[in-house]
């Protein structure tokens, strides 16, 4: 499931950062070989995935609070459109379904964004508190493609938004709902140096 890619991920991102991303980056790709649940998933290598199959896919950065997890999920309205989505969120009934959760949490925006593949519902918020002893923010996207939906929901301390949101939105941005995807969205490739002939 997993391949890794050397790249070197230049600073469009804007991540002049700390230790948690730096200017060349190692990538992970983790991809669904079961043909009934297909994504791809690209994110950066200092994080690591656990679950996946029916299970949610879970990626962890071992050196900061930013946790991402991916689940395919039933799909009832066979009509469901990113529009007709949007319309219809209603931020007291987002808050009250993370509550437990994320203690405190309100939206503070709402929109769509892009997978490689498919247009995305996403909305966003900032808890007062969180099981960590911290204000978390929750960005969530969500997808229907083939008659499959995706929920894809990243979370990162609120006070390390200027490192981990560029994370996130890269995250995202390469999501894909087919296990083909490459990478990489909203970065420049950099080919690997070849060794010097000895």
């Amino acid at each position: 499931m997993k391949h890794k890619r050397v790249l070197a991920i230049l600073a469009g991102f804007g991540l002049a950062l700390t230790p948690i991303m730096a200017a060349a980056q190692e990538i992970n790709i983790t991809r669904s070989v079961l043909t009934d649940l297909p994504y791809t998933l690209i994110y950066p290598a200092p994080m690591v995935a656990s679950g996946g199959g029916d299970a949610p896919l879970i990626i962890n950065h071992p050196d900061a609070p930013l946790q991402c997890d991916m689940r395919v999920v039933p799909v009832e309205d066979t009509d469901w459109s990113v529009q007709t989505a949007l319309s219809a969120l209603d931020d007291a009934e987002i808050a009250s379904a993370w509550a437990e959760t994320l203690p405190g949490f309100t939206v503070t925006s709402k929109g769509t964004s892009s997978y490689q593949d498919a247009e995305a519902l996403t909305y966003e918020g900032t808890s007062t508190d969180s099981a960590m002893g911290m204000p978390l923010t929750l960005v969530h996207t969500e997808a229907v493609s083939s008659g499959r939906g995706y929920a894809l929901d990243c979370m990162y301390a609120a006070d390390q938004a200027a490192q981990a949101r560029p994370l996130v939105d890269f995250i995202i941005a390469n999501f894909a709902t087919r296990s083909d995807a490459d990478c990489c969205v909203g970065a420049t490739l950099v080919p690997e140096e070849e060794p010097a002939a000895q």
